[in-house]
């Protein structure tokens, strides 16, 4: 399965190392996770260019669950409709839930997602069994969060051919 990305992401103590182009991606990236919409718009329009060559009508694009019900659905129900209607997909945002809240990985280092996966989110295996899938998420850094998804879709019987990140984050070493 091939996974993906678009474009960087650099971690704020590092953004004083960057390109104006890189912050200004960054500061795209950080609103697409507050949920606001002009920077949905801009994920969406992004993702939909990247797949625009492909056929997926009877492909599922499936969003990596967030931390919390709330930043689950603030970031990615409006975003995962934008982009199923302009790549022509099957939106699967109604067919996974998250319950309750997880720590932040990348705050505390604790991957409470991949440990805890089936206590803190639902998949519909009725709906995902048989279909051909495309998993999206926001940042990847070390890909856990969307290995552990991606195996509960496969899990479930779906068919998961593309992870797709609108960013990896960037590694620096640090200076002495």
């Amino acid at each position: 399965m091939l996974k993906f990305a678009l474009y960087d992401y650099v971690p704020q103590r590092f953004i004083d190392r960057t390109s104006f182009e890189q912050q200004d991606t960054n500061r795209m990236i950080l609103d697409f996770k507050d949920g606001r919409n002009y920077a949905s718009r801009w994920a969406a329009q992004a993702m939909a260019y990247a797949l625009h060559h492909a056929d997926l009508k009877d492909v599922v694009i499936a969003c990596v669950p967030a931390s919390s019900t709330y930043s689950h659905a603030r970031r990615y129900k409006r975003f995962s409709a934008m982009l199923c209607k302009a790549v022509g997909a099957i939106d699967g945002y109604e067919h996974v839930t998250v319950s309750g809240s997880r720590k932040r990985a990348h705050l505390t280092g604790e991957y409470e997602l991949c440990d805890r996966f089936d206590e803190l989110v639902h998949i519909d295996t009725s709906f995902f069994h048989g279909k051909k899938v495309i998993v999206v998420d926001d940042v990847c850094t070390t890909c856990r969060s969307a290995n552990a998804f991606i195996n509960a879709l496969e899990d479930a019987g779906a068919d998961v051919r593309l992870a797709l990140f609108l960013a990896k984050t960037k590694r620096y070493l640090r200076r002495c």
